[in-house]
């Protein structure tokens, strides 16, 4: 890629650390050109609270610089509905929220931008507006018209990199069993190995599967869907040439003799694979949306709302984020 990638960032829930952190950003220097998606006078509030200096530029599609880290912001002005208190949140601005999204993706999809990247949202605050929202995963697939995405989350450098992904996402743990069809399940495999070669640049990726239940079912005694759909499934798709191996023990497929012949772990629901990422990368993991037609990732945290304004927090996540979007911009053009 002869210029750096052009990537959109949303600032998130204005009342959470997501403003903050675009603030920081503006100290920050990165091989990308960026641009903010929020509301201009929230992000010079922000940084008044924090006493950073910040120069904020209105977005120009014609430039394409680095981001240069001296306390300059391009940011693409959307106005919130309501001024924004840190650390208190209103559901007048959910609205405002989610257009920032909108407007990052259709940058996307036209090519205006190469991949974005969203600061935490707060879905009960969006609920409580009256907008049906279970997550940046659903809402993007919704907004993009794609049938079926995978979220995955992506920790460490190099040889110790982790990668996370999800058959199921934000469900109830007892709406996980139904959840998991064959199709379901075929399908999600189909995007990882997809885009762990496509995006990731992975030529041939060898993918771990968790069970479902406790010991991966016991051979029935623990529950069958191992034996009746998860197996099934993984014994098809590595006729077709997939290096899948599973379905494992959750409690045992994370020791380091699994992980390190491994490329991605799946894990079929929200609680059995990312507390294991958390715990070993946290405020450095990247959440990941595969399966979309554009690139998209995210900080692994959430709001923090108690912190927002206070200058507390890390930008770790945020820069791991932007680093991994630059990525994959550049694999995809070369893919080209």
């Amino acid at each position: 890629m002869s210029k750096p990638p052009r990537i959109a960032i949303t600032a998130g829930e204005p009342a959470g650390i997501g403003p903050d952190l675009c603030v920081m950003l503006a100290h920050t220097p990165l091989n990308a050109h960026l641009t903010v998606i929020a509301d201009a006078d929230l992000i010079k509030a922000r940084a008044q609270s924090l006493n950073l200096t910040i120069k904020i530029n209105s977005y120009d599609r014609n430039t394409s610089l680095a981001h240069a880290g001296d306390g300059t912001l391009a940011v693409l002005h959307q106005a919130a509905a309501k001024p924004t208190i840190a650390g208190e949140l209103n559901a007048q601005n959910s609205q405002y929220v989610l257009n920032t999204l909108k407007t990052a993706a259709s940058g996307c999809l036209s090519g205006e931008f190469d991949a974005m990247v969203t600061a935490p949202v707060h879905k009960g605050v969006i609920n409580q507006a009256g907008i049906a929202f279970s997550g940046h995963t659903e809402f993007l697939a919704a907004l993009t018209g794609t049938a079926q995405v995978v979220m995955m989350l992506v920790g460490g450098q190099g040889k110790h990199t982790l990668r996370v992904a999800l058959a199921t996402t934000h469900l109830p743990l007892k709406d996980v069993p139904q959840a998991i069809t064959h199709h379901s399940l075929e399908t999600t495999i189909r995007i990882l190995h997809h885009d762990l070669v496509h995006k990731f640049g992975i030529e041939n990726p060898r993918i771990l599967v968790a069970g479902l239940n406790p010991h991966a079912g016991e051979d029935g005694y623990l529950g069958r869907e191992e034996i009746d759909v998860i197996n099934p499934v993984l014994a098809q798709l590595c006729l077709e040439g997939m290096d899948l191996t599973g379905a494992l023990p959750a409690d045992t497929l994370f020791a380091k003799h699994h992980l390190s012949k491994a490329d991605a772990v799946l894990a079929m629901y929200h609680d059995q694979g990312l507390p294991v990422l958390k715990h070993a990368t946290f405020g450095e993991g990247v959440n990941v949306t595969l399966g979309l037609p554009i690139i998209r990732t995210s900080v692994d945290h959430g709001t923090a709302l108690d912190l927002a304004g206070t200058g507390n927090i890390e930008i770790g996540s945020l820069l791991a984020a932007i680093d991994l979007a630059t990525e994959l911009s550049k694999n995809k053009i070369n893919h080209k």
